[in-house]
């Protein structure tokens, strides 16, 4: 389910660098930051590097992956988050869908967390079960309310944590999009804008080629 690389990038101070000239915006409303998109030529050249662990690790692609990736700075307060950014979460349900984050930062903010939903048992949500992870979210909700504004670290009080990435610098951590998961922000510390100084990490995600 999960794979992991140490010291992945020779230069990472580099790269570091070059995502302080970049133009970081609000691309979705699920991501509590700010992000910006690396050149379509950079992620070419990632992939034909990474193509060989993603095929050994999570099963091969008949015709290849896809990749698409950003750089990514979480910005967000906790009093500034809004109901579906204190949940976990998954980036689509296709369990071929992979994901990668690359932690570039030496902050209190940590890595990323995989739960389990208490009351289904649900740790990867499909097509198929989705609409009773969905029903039984809403049930916990309605009979206990919404979780207060903070990020999740521990899953309380409808989801377990099963398995954390410490999110060591330079370590790319990869995993199945339709797992569970939320970064693991210590709410109590600053989160600063600067790339230079901010929990930033390269996130990407990998399609197989139909």
């Amino acid at each position: 389910m999960f794979a992991s690389v140490s010291n992945l990038l020779a230069s990472p101070e580099e790269v570091i660098r070059a995502a302080t000239l970049q133009k970081f915006a609000k691309i979705t409303p699920q991501y509590p930051g700010v992000r910006s998109e690396l050149p379509r030529a950079v992620s070419l050249a990632w992939l034909k590097e990474l193509s060989p662990l993603l095929d050994k690790a999570f099963g091969a692609s008949d015709n290849g992956w896809e990749m698409q990736a950003w750089f990514s700075l979480v910005t967000a307060k906790p009093s500034e988050l809004v109901p579906m950014q204190r949940f976990p979460h998954v980036d689509g349900t296709n369990p071929r869908q992979l994901a990668m984050m690359l932690y570039l930062h030496d902050t209190p903010h940590g890595g990323t967390g995989f739960f389990r939903q208490r009351s289904t048992g649900l740790e990867a949500l499909t097509d198929e079960n989705f609409p009773r992870y969905r029903q039984a979210l809403e049930n916990d909700v309605r009979t206990n309310g919404l979780p207060p504004a903070a990020y999740v670290t521990d899953g309380a009080p409808y989801f377990e944590r099963t398995h954390t990435c410490e999110g060591a610098f330079n370590q790319a951590f990869f995993y199945r999009g339709n797992v569970l998961h939320s970064g693991l922000i210590d709410g109590s510390q600053e989160l600063s804008p600067d790339p230079a100084k901010g929990r930033l990490t390269i996130n990407a995600f990998f399609r197989p080629i139909e």
